[in-house]
């Protein structure tokens, strides 16, 4: 971004929300912030930040408005029913950092545009160790103009920022992302459960195969967790329901065939229904240990009784 540095508005302050905030005003970028829940805002504030009362309120202050929120209804309700619509200046930048649908970005931006506020999609991959250090993938979706006005300030949160195309396009790749992953998960689980029924040290499989062709980030980042079946969430299943969730709603409205994907979905459902949704994701072993009646836990390498 060119020239000085504008007020941000920053409207989300949850898991990922605060560290990106707080990394934004590291920056040097004055920011003002609102969130439901008061304890962050009041955090953020004793830490210089501006706090505002409402969303309306961050949308009168400031040119560029962030937003990280759960999921499309909120973000609808921030932009359309809340504050961002009525109350921002025309030429206001809403870049919003939620995973959702696509085809409600798509919707949500004409409805601004009527009032001439402009919108960027920029979902992010990374989870809270990136928000926290700043590192996180980011995917733009807008226009090329835009993108490069707003590159520094995206940088700010992130180590890599791509421009993939029109508004939604963002959102589209993160969900490409979100359906590799999650059939990578599965996948490591499958075949780690075939070693261990097997007689096979599930470890050693691990070293075995990691520097070949069905090495991947996922399997590095994931074997650990399943070893020790330690399932504090990095990235919680229910975060994937809703990620998988909105991809198979784009993909109905496409006519795309989703079936591994529509198979990986069931297989958290069934998680869920144990109670096992704030999980980690890699928990997505716990369905195949329990059909193939085993354990992958690293200190016991025999099957359940």
């Amino acid at each position: 971004m060119s020239g000085s540095k504008k007020k941000i508005g920053f409207i989300g302050l949850g898991i990922m929300g605060k560290p990106m905030c707080r990394n934004v005003k590291k920056a040097g970028y004055e920011v003002v912030v609102f969130n439901r829940s008061k304890e962050s805002v009041r955090e953020l504030a004793a830490e210089g930040a501006i706090a505002a009362a409402s969303v309306a309120e961050v949308a009168s202050q400031c040119e560029v408005i962030i937003t990280m929120l759960p999921n499309s209804p909120e973000v609808r309700e921030v932009c359309l029913e809340n504050g961002i619509a009525d109350h921002a200046k025309a030429g206001t930048m809403v870049i919003d950092m939620s995973s959702i649908d696509p085809v409600q970005t798509k919707e949500i931006g004409a409805e601004l545009a009527k009032y001439g506020v402009e919108m960027m999609d920029a979902p992010v991959s990374g989870g809270e160790p990136g928000a926290i250090a700043g590192t996180l993938s980011v995917m733009v979706g807008g226009t090329k103009e835009n993108f490069d006005r707003y590159y520094n300030l995206l940088m700010t949160m992130a180590s890599s920022v791509v421009y993939v195309g029109e508004l939604g396009s963002g959102n589209v790749a993160k969900l490409a992302n979100q359906v590799i992953v999650a059939i990578n998960i599965a996948a490591v689980s499958e075949a780690m459960t075939l070693a261990v029924k097997n007689g096979a040290d599930p470890k050693l499989v691990y070293e075995a195969i990691r520097g070949g062709l069905a090495g991947s980030n996922v399997l590095d980042a994931k074997i650990g967790k399943m070893l020790e079946h330690e399932f504090q969430p990095g990235f919680r299943t229910e975060l994937h329901i809703k990620d998988l969730t909105n991809a198979l709603n784009a993909a109905h409205v496409t006519s795309t065939a989703l079936p591994l994907t529509s198979q990986v979905m069931e297989i958290m459902q069934s998680l869920k229904a144990e109670g096992k949704e704030k999980e980690d994701h890699s928990a997505i072993l716990r369905y195949y240990e329990k059909i193939s009646n085993t354990s992958l836990n690293s200190s016991c390498f025999t099957e359940r009784p």
